[in-house]
C-alpha cells in the first residue's frame, strides 16, 4: 500500500499538524469533545464538550521567518456556553454538553455561533475589544459613582489602548421549544431563520426571535405506543432556503419543501433503500439507523451515514443511493458483542472536503476513513499520539479480518471500542481536518502545505 490515498501524484499525503488537549490516563467525562466545527472562512475551528464548554481555535496568520509552517490553530477564546439543569416537573437532569455548534457567516468584525445542549440554544457573540474608555465624570477611575456636587469640572472621556481581549456574550437564548433531545441545529442560507430538531419535532426560529418558534414537522403519534421511528438528524439545504431534509431511525430520509405547506407532515421526496433480505439480521433495524445526514456544498447530492456504511444520494434519485462505501465491513462478525456493550448505538458524523469528491468518517480505535468518490480509493488513517511529530506522514493502517496477519495489519480482535471517531470537520477550501478523539483534538493537513 502507498502512503496517502494510493499513490497517485494528486492524491493528498496526510501529515500531522497539531494535537490539542492533555495526556490524561483517565479522562475526566467534562473533558470528552462532543462536536467540530470550522467556520465558513476555515480561520476559526469550535469544539464543545461534554461540560458544557466551547473552545475556539484561531489559525495564525504565517509568520515571515517560517513560511513553510503554515498557521496553526491556536486558543482564541474559551466559555462556558451550557451549565447543568434540572427539570422539575419531569425530574430530569438537563446535560450541559454540547450537541452541536453552527456558525453564522460574518458579517462585521464579530463573530456568531449556534450552540445547543439538548434543550436550549444559544446565540453567542465573539467580539474583540483592545481600548477602553477612561475619563468619565460621574465615576471615578475604580467605577465607583462620585457624588455630583464634588463634580466641578467637565472632562472628555478617552478610549486608551489595552491588551486585547476576546469577548463572547450570549446574544439570545431560543428555550423551552422541545420536549425531547435536540440533535440537530442548521442555518439556513437566508441567515435569518435556523432549524433545531429533536426526536419528534422540528422548530423553525427567526434569529431574531426568542420566544417563538414555528413547529415544522412532528411525527409524534396520538397514541405513543405507535411509535415506530425517531428523527436522528436534519438539516437545510446550502443555497435553497426552502428545502431542508431529515434522517430517521428507520434508515429513511425525507426531503421537504417549505413552500408546499406550514407544516411539512408531507415530504416531496422520499430516500430508502430497499434491504436485501439475504442480509436480514437482528440487528438490521439498529445498524440501518442513519446517523448524519449532509448536503454537499453544491446542494445536488447529500450523504447519509449508518453503523456500517456511508451512502451518497443524488437529489434526483429516491429509490437508491449513488454510492456506498463500508466504513468498517469487518465489524458484521462483532455486532453481538457491539450490541451487548451499547458500541452499536454510537452516533458517527460524516463530512465533504471543500470540492465534494472526499467524504470523511469516523470507526474505532481512532481510525477514521477517507474515500476518493472519483478514483473510488479509500485509506484508514490513525488519530494517536505515537506519531505526532510535526509534518509526521501519517501511515495508512489495515484491520485483518482473518487467516495470517500481516506485520502491519492490526486484528480485528485487538481493536479498542472505547476510541472512537465521532466528529470530525473539514476544512472549507483546503486540505485540512480537525478530528475529535476522547479529549484530544487532532488537526492533519496534507504535505503539499
Amino acid at each position: 500500500m502507498i502512503p496517502g490515498f494510493g499513490g497517485n501524484a494528486k492524491d493528498p499525503q496526510w501529515c500531522f499538524a497539531q494535537v490539542k488537549g492533555t495526556i490524561e490516563v483517565h479522562v475526566t467525562e467534562a473533558d470528552i469533545i462532543s462536536t467540530v466545527e470550522f467556520n465558513h472562512t476555515g480561520e476559526l475551528l469550535a469544539t464543545g464538550d461534554k461540560g458544557g464548554r466551547v473552545v475556539i481555535f484561531q489559525r495564525e496568520q504565517e509568520s515571515k521567518n517560517q513560511p513553510h509552517r503554515r498557521g496553526e490553530y491556536n486558543v482564541y477564546s474559551t466559555f462556558q456556553s451550557h451549565e447543568p439543569e434540572f427539570d422539575y416537573l419531569k425530574s430530569l437532569e438537563i446535560e450541559e454538553k454540547i450537541n452541536k455548534i453552527r456558525w453564522l457567516p460574518q458579517q462585521n468584525a464579530a463573530y456568531f455561533l449556534l450552540s445547543t445542549n439538548d434543550k436550549t440554544v444559544k446565540l453567542w457573540k465573539i467580539s474583540e475589544r483592545d481600548k477602553r474608555p477612561e475619563g468619565y465624570n460621574l465615576k471615578d477611575d475604580d467605577g465607583r459613582i462620585r457624588d455630583p456636587s464634588t463634580i466641578t469640572t467637565l472632562r472628555v472621556p478617552v478610549l486608551q489602548p489595552m491588551d486585547l481581549m476576546v469577548e463572547a456574550t450570549p446574544r439570545r437564548v431560543f428555550a423551552n421549544a422541545h420536549t425531547y433531545h435536540i440533535n440537530s441545529i442548521s442555518v439556513n442560507s437566508d441567515y435569518e431563520t435556523y432549524m433545531s430538531a429533536d426526536d419528534l419535532r422540528i422548530n423553525l426560529w427567526n434569529l431574531e426571535i426568542t420566544n417563538r418558534s414555528f413547529n415544522i414537522v412532528d411525527i409524534k403519534p396520538a397514541n405513543m405506543e405507535e411509535l415506530t421511528e425517531v428523527i436522528t438528524a436534519a438539516e437545510f439545504h446550502p443555497n435553497q432556503c426552502n428545502t431542508f431534509v431529515y434522517s430517521s431511525s428507520k434508515g429513511t430520509i425525507r426531503l421537504c419543501d417549505m413552500r408546499a405547506m406550514a407544516l411539512c407532515d408531507k415530504h416531496s421526496k422520499f430516500f430508502e433503500e430497499p434491504e436485501d433480505p439475504s442480509n436480514r439480521s437482528f440487528f438490521s433495524e439498529i445498524i440501518s439507523s442513519i446517523s448524519d445526514v449532509k448536503f454537499s456544498h453544491s446542494g445536488r447530492y447529500m450523504m447519509t451515514r449508518d453503523y456500517l456504511t456511508v451512502k451518497v444520494w443524488d437529489l434526483n434519485m429516491e429509490n437508491r443511493p449513488i454510492e456506498t462505501y463500508q466504513v468498517h465491513d469487518y465489524l458484521r462478525s462483532k455486532l453481538c458483542s457491539l450490541y451487548e456493550n451499547d458500541c452499536i448505538f454510537d452516533k458517527f458524523e460524516c463530512v465533504w472536503n471543500g470540492s465534494d469528491s472526499v467524504i470523511m468518517t469516523g470507526s474505532y480505535n481512532n481510525f477514521f476513513r477517507m474515500f476518493d468518490r472519483n478514483t473510488k480509493r479509500d485509506v484508514t488513517l490513525e488519530a494517536s499520539r505515537e506519531n505526532s511529530k510535526p509534518r509526521a506522514i501519517l501511515k495508512p493502517r489495515k484491520v485483518c479480518v482473518g487467516g495470517k496477519r500481516r506485520k502491519d495489519e492490526i486484528s480485528v480482535d485487538s481493536l479498542d471500542f472505547s476510541k472512537k471517531i465521532l466528529h470530525t470537520a473539514w476544512h472549507p477550501s483546503e486540505n485540512i481536518i480537525a478530528v475529535a478523539a476522547t479529549n484530544n483534538l487532532y488537526i492533519f493537513q496534507d504535505k503539499v502545505n
